[in-house]
């Protein structure tokens, strides 16, 4: 029975694969969990993709559908304790699943505490995650789930999970709200169905009795005056993430180190942020800085160590650096060139020269005859091809313009200066 007092987002969520939106990957006809689930054997799941897309409701709709107990945790209150709790209540019951939220947030201990039970099928394992795990989940219980990737929702699938609630609930059916314009709903949902639904309620909730046309006018209105400024699993999460980046990249201390005071007040997980700068010091700093990759991997590794609040000391430092070092995106120029290469040209032959010949077989091929050993020349130089022939001399790596890489172009120069142009 829905508990009336419940957001509308609890109040609406499906209960069966036909009621759910979204994910066609996965639930439509023929697809993985559709097949699982008239399959009736269930297998470990970890869903990975970002908050508010269904992760939560498709765990509860395979338990239903599959009639088996269902139990939750969270990683963030529960601990091997409590894990060893829920297993033995599954033993009792001869079977059920177990729902694992924010997964990535279970240390080392807690996660091996699963293996056993999910080994010998006591527990099917759903576990929800917006972090990549094959980062925060251990291979041995990793091995033992199949990852689903989930979607980001579209405006469509938004708006249709709007008009199921308008028909599902019946409060909401009573309001008959009148949208006039979704912008505002769609941009500040971020893409969560959950966090779209409570807003719905919201403004329903906060319009006049007489009238309730939504514009997006009215929107912004009523959440400039009752929404919190920062959801760690919403929309700003992204948002201040993005400015934290920007920030960085434009080379700001300033307001880098306030968007990560930000994200400090709101709760964000230190290793996301941390996770962010160590791409951002190669993305955007690369070879005008190298140390700037050390010092944030050393920066990721020390939050791992030593977590809130002392870490904040941390990242500040790694931030300021970063964003004062110079900027380059040579590097990720250079791989992205390369990699459009390869889709264009496909796998195109070794030279025979650059070939290893580790069988006489192989040398009376060629492989290896008329390699030339850099280092047997003066300078440890030599010209000589090393890409495949039908891309012979293309130049993907470019130096970015400041003094560190000005240096890598000088030599570069020095020894392609007629075949690439440096």
């Amino acid at each position: 029975m829905v508990n009336t007092n419940a957001p509308l987002a609890e109040r609406v969520r499906p209960v069966t694969l036909e009621d759910f939106i979204g994910q066609e990957h996965l639930v439509g006809p023929g697809k993985v969990l559709e097949q699982m689930i008239h399959g009736g054997k269930a297998h470990s799941i970890i869903f990975w993709g970002p908050p508010g897309v269904g992760k939560t409701t498709l765990a509860q709709i395979v338990a239903h559908a599959m009639q088996m107990p269902f139990f939750t945790l969270s990683a963030i209150d529960s601990g091997v304790k409590e894990v060893r709790g829920v297993i033995e209540l599954a033993r009792r019951a001869g079977h059920a699943l177990l729902f694992i939220d924010e997964i990535h947030r279970f240390n080392k201990a807690q996660q091996d505490s699963l293996l056993g039970a999910v080994e010998k099928g006591i527990i099917t394992l759903v576990g929800a995650t917006t972090e990549n795990p094959s980062f925060e989940v251990i291979g041995a219980l990793l091995s033992r789930c199949q990852v689903y990737v989930l979607q980001s929702l579209t405006e469509e699938h938004m708006k249709a999970l709007v008009y199921q609630a308008m028909v599902k609930d019946s409060w909401l059916a009573a309001q008959q709200l009148d949208i006039k314009e979704w912008e505002a709903l769609i941009q500040l949902s971020g893409g969560d169905a959950r966090r779209l639904l409570n807003l719905i309620e919201l403004i329903a909730a906060s319009l006049p009795v007489d009238d309730k046309t939504v514009t997006n006018a009215r929107v912004q209105e009523i959440v400039q005056q009752k929404m919190a400024v920062y959801d760690k699993t919403g929309e700003m999460h992204y948002d201040i993430i993005s400015a934290f980046i920007k920030s960085l990249r434009g080379s700001d201390p300033n307001a880098a180190v306030y968007y990560l005071a930000r994200m400090i007040e709101g709760g964000e997980d230190p290793k996301f942020i941390a996770r962010r700068v160590i791409i951002l010091a190669s993305e955007d700093i690369g070879n005008a800085n190298p140390n700037a990759l050390l010092l944030a991997t050393s920066c990721f590794q020390a939050v791992e160590m030593i977590g809130y609040p002392e870490c904040r000391i941390i990242l500040s430092q790694t931030a300021t650096y970063l964003a004062s070092s110079a900027k380059s995106n040579a590097a990720y120029m250079a791989i992205n060139n390369a990699q459009a290469i390869v889709h264009k040209t496909g796998d195109l032959p070794v030279p025979l020269h650059i070939r290893n010949a580790p069988t006489s077989l192989m040398k009376k091929l060629d492989y290896g005859k008329g390699y030339q050993y850099a280092h047997e020349y003066t300078g440890n130089f030599v010209t000589q091809e090393f890409l495949p022939d039908a891309i012979a001399g293309a130049k993907l790596y470019d130096p970015g313009d400041n003094p560190t890489e000005a240096r890598l172009r000088e030599y570069l120069r020095g020894c392609w200066k007629e075949k690439y142009g440096y």
